[in-house]
């Protein structure tokens, strides 16, 4: 596979400019694996959502914000764009040192540097330089918009930058056990050289194999070859219908939640009293909007909830001035006017309903006379 260079600039070398393009010099070879539900193979995905208003936000949309408890302060690209050590393009030599005074957990991620130049005179004037000298050079770089230290050496005539991590960044331990006296005879270090000259020997990588990994692909290739195994689209589905299906089940989240904080606000306010009146409204309002065609009932609806609402506010204010008496007969009295409301209106709907069916059979009369 192709390696695809993910920086490109110029090393600076006192009035020598070396401009390189920079490559990742190491890889993951591990399998990628996703997680899915255990009970039907189906795609766990994670969105990025904002915690504020609930909506899926997109990448280009996502700024950065540092917190220190209790303010937070945002920082949009253009901000950090606008830090110079974020624009630097060159790789700037500030000092050689000798190699073994660079602590390797200072060693962190390590890059190519390959000869951008028509002529690569100046890169192997700097490598030269390098291996006849056996230093190490200390060098500053902005990568992905950090300001970094690196070190420059050779490996198989090819330019190595390493990244090394600042120094504030290793931790400083203090292990009691490490600060003990005790001995240590003659003969027992005798005994650990004999156990290490056994296993002494030229350091060869190829010889180490990751065995987790080997071994995971064969029973991954084993479950394949036995047919144990789900159809992906079947599984793992439409990502758009997955977003689609997702922004429905937020819909009914935040509907269900609306409902609760309605539910809890009419116990704090109010008690059975608001709810009999507001039922009693309801019953009118049905009662209304039984005589209307189908497709004016929510109109209706509408409107008996502005009434049940006004009822709640007069409830309220009367209860601040009225005695527990008063409150008690009030309330008979709306349920004896509610229920003679509902019994005139039913006997109003008996009455047109009996004298439209009298008027159609007397034209049926009239139609077989003539």
């Amino acid at each position: 596979m192709a390696m695809r260079a993910i920086w490109t600039g110029a090393v600076a070398f006192g009035l020598v400019n070396v401009p390189v393009k920079v490559y990742g010099a190491t890889t993951d070879h591990d399998i990628r694996l996703h997680q899915v539900h255990d009970a039907d193979g189906g795609r766990i995905r994670y969105e990025r959502r904002c915690e504020v208003c609930g909506k899926k936000v997109e990448y280009e949309d996502i700024d950065k914000a540092y917190d220190d408890g209790d303010r937070t302060v945002v920082l949009s690209d253009e901000e950090i764009e606008s830090l110079p050590a974020e624009k630097s393009d060159e790789i700037d030599v500030v000092q050689f040192v000798p190699s073994d005074q660079i602590d390797p957990l200072l060693l962190d991620k390590s890059y190519y540097l390959e000869p951008m130049s028509k002529s690569p005179k100046a890169y192997i004037l700097l490598r030269r330089t390098l291996e006849a000298s056996d230093l190490t050079a200390i060098v500053r770089f902005s990568l992905r918009r950090r300001t970094n230290l690196g070190a420059l050496r050779v490996r198989d005539k090819v330019l190595i930058l390493q990244q090394l991590r600042w120094a504030d960044e290793l931790r400083e331990v203090d292990f009691p056990a490490t600060q003990s006296k005790a001995k240590v005879s003659d003969q027992e270090l005798k005994m650990a050289s004999a156990l290490v000259d056994q296993f002494s020997g030229d350091f060869t990588p190829e010889d180490y194999v990751d065995e987790y990994q080997e071994e995971l692909q064969v029973l991954i290739e084993e479950k394949l070859e036995q047919g144990d195994a789900l159809d992906t689209d079947a599984t793992f589905g439409d990502a758009e219908a997955a977003r689609e299906e997702a922004e429905t089940d937020r819909g009914n989240v935040v509907d269900l939640m609306e409902a609760l904080k309605r539910s809890v606000e009419s116990k704090r306010g109010g008690g059975s009293k608001r709810a009999s009146a507001a039922d009693a409204d309801a019953d009118e309002s049905d009662d209304d909007a039984d005589e209307k065609p189908e497709p004016s009932r929510k109109s209706a609806s509408s409107k008996s909830g502005s009434k049940s609402s006004g009822s709640k506010s007069s409830g309220t204010k009367s209860s601040g001035s009225k005695s527990s008496a008063k409150k008690k007969e009030s309330t008979s009295g709306t349920a004896k006017k509610s229920s003679a409301a509902k019994k005139s209106g039913t006997a109003k709907k008996s009455s047109g309903s009996s004298g439209s069916s009298s008027s159609d059979s007397s034209k049926k009369t009239t139609k077989k006379s003539a």
